[in-house]
């Protein structure tokens, strides 16, 4: 059985062929039932919380995602969240590789992210603002590069020192990386705006979004939190990762869907659908897109399956 720790899982996971295996595994599409959500009584504590993220392919291979979040972890210095990705047989149920869950997650989300900006942004998008400053933060940024020429990075954050850090562990050749103190002007003059925050208020306005702009909206959720306002919302053509997670779970599309400032009918479409051609994405050069991701199993499915037959292709 193949075990890959996190240094290992990223390694097995690099962007051009984990952009392309998600591609084609929304195009294949695969069985994605409903997560599991439970809660877990932890005497003496606040519940903890097990998530369980099942995908499979008949016959292929079967997934399923672990997730543990306990708060109370943060008294005894510990991570509150730990996971796991068991990826097993559809033959015969047999256990194949464990990967490490967090590692996973961080780069098939940003994956999914370059994946929609392939036919999203515009081919000479060079300016990418990135707004937050956590994990996913370098990821994003690095697969956004792997799929369209970016020349400039700029990095924004609630807390300077934290966006500078951030700024610090890029080493991308060619690239010039800034730290963006007005976060306005910054939005102003990108091409790409990527947001990997859990804001509940709006953090990019509508107005601010230059002819041609794509905005990448991958934090924000709960159907409380949102990135971007109405405006923008109400300007962009808009696309999802699934139809499903974003019009339940995206604050994004949530809360504009529930003021009536759009109708389900103003997403142009999906990855499924993209993957597939059925929709074409972009479509005129001035055109303001906006792609809300809230993540789906089919994605850790297609990174574990990528990570694996790499590894037995190898041995």
């Amino acid at each position: 059985m193949l075990v890959l720790d996190t240094a290992q899982t990223r390694v097995a996971l690099p962007w051009d062929g984990l952009v392309q295996a998600l591609g084609e595994m929304f195009a294949k599409g695969c069985v994605m039932p409903v997560r599991h959500h439970h809660d877990v009584e932890v005497p003496g504590e606040a519940d903890a919380t097990l998530l369980l993220m099942p995908a499979w392919q008949p016959g292929a291979y079967i997934g399923v995602k672990m997730v543990s979040v306990f708060p109370g972890n943060q008294t005894r210095g510990l991570p509150a969240i730990h996971g796991s990705y068991l990826l097993s047989s559809g033959a015969t149920g047999e256990l194949l590789a464990i990967l490490d869950g967090g590692e996973l997650t961080a780069r098939r989300t940003a994956a999914a992210s370059a994946l929609a900006a392939r036919y999203l942004a515009r081919e000479d998008a060079s300016r990418l603002l990135m707004v937050g400053t956590g994990r996913l933060s370098a990821n994003v940024i690095e697969a956004h590069a792997s799929v369209r020429p970016i020349r400039e990075v700029a990095i924004w954050g609630r807390d300077q020192r934290k966006a500078e850090a951030t700024a610090k562990e890029l080493d991308l050749k060619g690239i010039a990386v800034s730290v963006a103190t007005d976060l306005e002007a910054a939005a102003r003059e990108a091409d790409i705006i990527s947001c990997a925050t859990l804001s509940s208020e709006p953090l990019i306005r509508g107005d601010w979004l230059k002819p041609g702009a794509h905005l990448d909206l991958i934090g924000a959720f709960k159907p409380t939190m949102r990135e971007t306002d109405d405006r923008a919302v109400a300007r962009a053509s808009i696309f999802v990762d699934t139809r499903d997670g974003a019009l339940k779970e995206g604050g994004d599309i949530v809360q504009p869907l529930k003021a009536g400032v759009i109708t389900e009918a103003a997403i142009r479409a999906d990855l499924f659908e993209l993957a597939r051609g059925a929709h074409a994405g972009r479509t005129a050069p001035d055109e303001i897109t906006l792609f809300k991701s809230v993540g789906a199993a089919l994605e850790d499915l297609a990174g574990a399956v990528l990570a694996f037959e790499a590894h037995r292709s190898k041995a």
